[in-house]
């Protein structure tokens, strides 16, 4: 991580760029793919899937008998720790409920908003080397206490065909509907148009590479809705002297080793803490199984030094961190200064990994700047606000003057007569 000390605005903007990657090939990529799966449906969908992930698969669907094959491959201790996990985030999303509250806003006018849940929704949960259950847990636990009648999963197959047992028993424990074996490009396009197996769905949710990313993207342009715009994972961490560098470390290391080209910031008042916790990231990184990502991550993250904490903190809302966390001595009096940050974790024993798996936020979180003007995944996410008006006969004679003389100003005298005639119909009994 190379140091910086006491960095201006000016510089700030150089300092806060993400890793990027050329975007034309990969949107002609996507583009062409979607294409070929809206006009040759499955069929082109198996074509990318043994393309893409060397396996022929003829059938997509996982089967009851499938799922209970693998939730017997699932030990007892994760199990449990799913379970755990699973309550937590109900708990908390739970209480995201809108409970109606009606407004009369003129006397005989009466307001209130209503959620209806979005009907279907898709998720995308990555495999690979960091096959991604919790993700599951995150994203199928809201649409569940939103209402969201079908849960369709998407995630890619392994050589045997199969999906990761851990990602198929959280999808059951939690009640999704339906589970293909299709990742990438093909799965996204798979649920925007719908194929004779796999259903057309109204919004996609979930975390992916650059091609999945691009191809929600995409998919947006076409008309669907998506959680996110969604990058890399980062982490930028505010440490002072009161923080402990061997936890701080620790958690710069949990982000770098998401990939390579993840990023971590340490933002500190002390140079000496930079210090302290490059030693640690020294000692911790040689026992972590993906190390070389952890090593690329690493040389496009940094340490920023400022004379004042205060200004430390105008950078992270600068930068607008997926994840932040408050090191610092009386973190709590701070938080009010933060504007901009996916989720915020207090106090030296807020590690980032709880919010990942188990304290019961969402995970799911705008990345590459996007916390400027984006929420993090909430039961918000899965349903539309509906808002609702009762206007009594009392309520258009007390507000329809007001709406007569507005419609007229605008020159649109239909708007007008529709108080009129109810207002002269109450005049003649």
């Amino acid at each position: 991580m190379k140091t910086y000390i006491n960095p201006t605005p000016e510089e700030w903007n150089e300092l806060a760029t993400r890793q990027t990657v050329a975007t034309i090939d990969l949107n002609e990529t996507v583009k062409s793919i979607f294409n070929d799966i809206q006009k040759n449906g499955s069929n082109a969908v198996k074509k990318y899937t043994t393309i893409f992930d060397g396996v022929r698969i003829e059938n997509f669907a996982v089967t009851p008998a499938e799922i209970e094959n693998a939730v017997e491959e699932v030990s007892s201790d994760l199990k449990n720790a799913i379970q755990i996990a699973a309550e937590n985030i109900t708990t908390f999303h739970n209480a995201q409920k809108e409970i109606r509250n009606t407004i009369e806003t003129t006397s005989g006018v009466f307001c209130w908003r209503e959620s209806r849940a979005i009907d279907t929704v898709g998720i995308y949960i990555p495999g690979g080397t960091a096959p991604l259950f919790s993700t599951v847990l995150m994203l199928a636990i809201p649409a569940k206490i939103a209402g969201c009648k079908n849960i369709i999963l998407c995630s890619p197959p392994d050589k045997q065909e199969n999906i990761n047992p851990a990602i198929l028993y959280a999808a059951q424990l939690i009640g999704v509907t339906q589970i293909y074996r299709v990742g990438g490009i093909q799965a996204i396009a798979a649920m925007t148009f719908g194929t004779d197996e796999i259903p057309k769905v109204s919004k996609i949710f979930g975390p992916g590479n650059q091609y999945v990313t691009a191809a929600k993207q995409y998919a947006q342009q076409l008309g669907l809705a998506i959680d996110m715009p969604a990058g890399p994972s980062e982490l930028l961490v505010i440490a002072d002297d009161t923080c402990d560098p061997e936890f701080v470390a620790s958690d710069l290391l949990s982000q770098a080793e998401h990939g390579g080209d993840s990023q971590v910031i340490l933002v500190t008042n002390s140079k000496e803490i930079v210090e302290k916790v490059a030693v640690e990231i020294e000692k911790q990184k040689v026992v972590l199984p993906r190390e070389s990502l952890v090593e690329k991550a690493l040389q496009n993250s940094r340490a920023l030094v400022f004379d004042k904490m205060d200004v430390g903190i105008e950078f992270s809302n600068f930068y607008a961190p997926e994840h932040l966390i408050l090191a610092i001595e009386n973190a709590e009096n701070k938080i009010d200064l933060i504007e901009n940050a996916g989720s915020v974790f207090i106090g030296n024993y807020s590690c980032e990994s709880a919010g990942d798996y188990a304290s019961g936020t969402n995970h799911t979180l705008p990345t590459n700047g996007f916390a400027r003007n984006y929420s993090g995944v909430s039961l918000d996410s899965f349903v539309k606000k509906i808002t609702f008006q009762k206007i009594t006969a009392q309520g258009i004679q007390n507000l329809g003057p007001t709406i007569e003389i507005m419609a007229r100003a605008e020159q649109l005298e239909a708007h007008r007569n529709a108080v009129s005639v109810r207002l002269k119909k109450l005049q003649n009994g």
